[in-house]
């Protein structure tokens, strides 16, 4: 998925600075700490919205290997939390804005973090639609360990997403260039499993409709690993304060599939 290039905010090379509203220009020691309190208030907030989106992935997986419907209504009933948490990241993030009117460097930290909490906020979204999933599959009979591949790319998302969280609480450019990097990954194994299911369906016409569901399940799966891919972008310009907008590297999405065939871009 494309990302638009941010707004510059390196301010001109102005070096990091607070101000505090209505006396632009001071950077009195007290108005410092008060900033740097506000920053780490916010990233403590990010890391747990992390933790918990990332979780609610690997469950929503759990419960569609393991049919386990219960596990899924309580992955859903768990995305109000993800929402809520966006919201008060927002809302915080906008009022040190206001309070403390940063430049520079400081501004990109704090609009970092309202970036990353929509990522996030995708990525329990995401979960919640494979959760979903595994309450219309129901009981509908499904071949043996055909839902395996969909363990081993959630697995490969999660390790993603605790890579650039990671990148980004450290501020690692390096690690969250290697998560960007690696978004090819997932792709090809995406792919691999869209082929899978594809050849399954046309071997043995009665699992179309389980396919189907478990195709669905994959996309959603890519598309989070898209939105790792989305964090590292924001991470990488926080510490460095450029825009990335080379093309992502991607993986093999097209050979030995025919066009008609293919996955939805999204």
């Amino acid at each position: 998925m494309a990302r638009r290039a941010p707004t510059d905010l390196k301010g001109g090379g102005i070096s990091a600075m607070t101000q505090d509203a209505g006396t632009p220009g001071t950077g009195h020691p007290h108005t410092v700490a008060a900033f740097d309190a506000d920053l780490k208030v916010l990233g403590d907030m990010v890391a747990e919205m992390g933790v918990r989106a990332a979780r609610a992935l690997s469950e929503a997986t759990r419960a569609l290997t393991e049919r386990n419907i219960q596990l899924a209504q309580q992955v859903i009933a768990s995305d109000r939390g993800l929402d809520l948490m966006q919201h008060e990241i927002e809302e915080r993030a906008v009022t040190t804005l206001a309070r403390r009117q940063p430049m520079a460097v400081d501004l990109r930290e704090i609009v970092s973090t309202m970036r990353i909490a929509g990522d996030l906020e995708r990525v329990g979204d995401l979960a919640k639609n494979v959760a979903k999933r595994v309450i219309a599959i129901g009981a509908q009979p499904a071949p043996a360990n055909l839902a395996a591949g969909l363990g081993i790319l959630s697995e490969r998302v999660g390790q993603q997403l605790a890579a650039v969280l990671k990148a980004y609480a450290e501020r690692s450019d390096a690690a969250a260039m290697e998560v960007w990097t690696s978004d090819g990954t997932i792709d090809g194994l995406f792919t691999s499993l869209f082929r899978e299911l594809l050849t399954y369906m046309m071997e043995d016409p009665r699992s179309i409709g389980y396919c189907t569901h478990l195709l669905f399940c994959a996309k959603n799966l890519e598309r989070a690993g898209d939105h790792a891919t989305n964090i590292a972008e924001t991470a990488h310009y926080v510490i460095t304060g450029e825009a990335l907008i080379a093309e992502r590297p991607k993986g093999d999405t097209t050979v030995g599939i025919e066009p008609s065939l293919r996955p939805p871009q999204t």
